[in-house]
């Protein structure tokens, strides 16, 4: 199904022997017998069709397969995306209360996050994306 989105535009343009041998920069006055009125019209349309072929998921959103540390922390998963272990990731620090309460951007690792973050008491929400990157394999 289109929508159609009509617009019009109206432009006047002159005509005459000048302005076919050179072009002008100025647009001097002249007789209204020397210039016409041309209107343009431009139909657009929004199309809401959706494609029957699904797309495969491509680069961060793509599932990958985790290490055995990353394995034990999401439960046995053996292949993930990594916008997912994000997810997963924030919402175990929020479930258990493991922000800073001073510096919300800092995470203070408990025993499973140390796991995950190469043994670090804390770290930045910043790093967390570093961090997981040596679990996808």
């Amino acid at each position: 199904m289109a929508i159609p989105l009509g617009m019009s535009s109206t432009f006047l343009f002159r005509v005459d022997a000048t302005m076919m041998t050179k072009t002008t920069t100025s647009f001097p006055s002249s007789s209204p017998s020397l210039l016409r009125r041309r209107s343009f019209s431009v139909a657009a349309t929004a199309t809401t069709e959706k494609t029957t072929a699904k797309r495969e998921p491509r680069g961060i959103m793509k599932p990958r397969r985790v290490s055995p540390e990353m394995q034990d922390f999401l439960g046995g998963v053996p292949e993930i995306a990594r916008t997912q272990v994000l997810k997963e990731i924030w919402a175990y620090i929020k479930h258990h209360n493991l922000q800073d309460p001073e510096n919300k951007k800092i995470i203070i690792c408990d025993d499973n996050l140390k796991k995950i973050f190469s043994d670090k008491e804390q770290v930045g929400f910043l790093e967390i994306a570093k961090l997981i990157g040596p679990h996808f394999l």
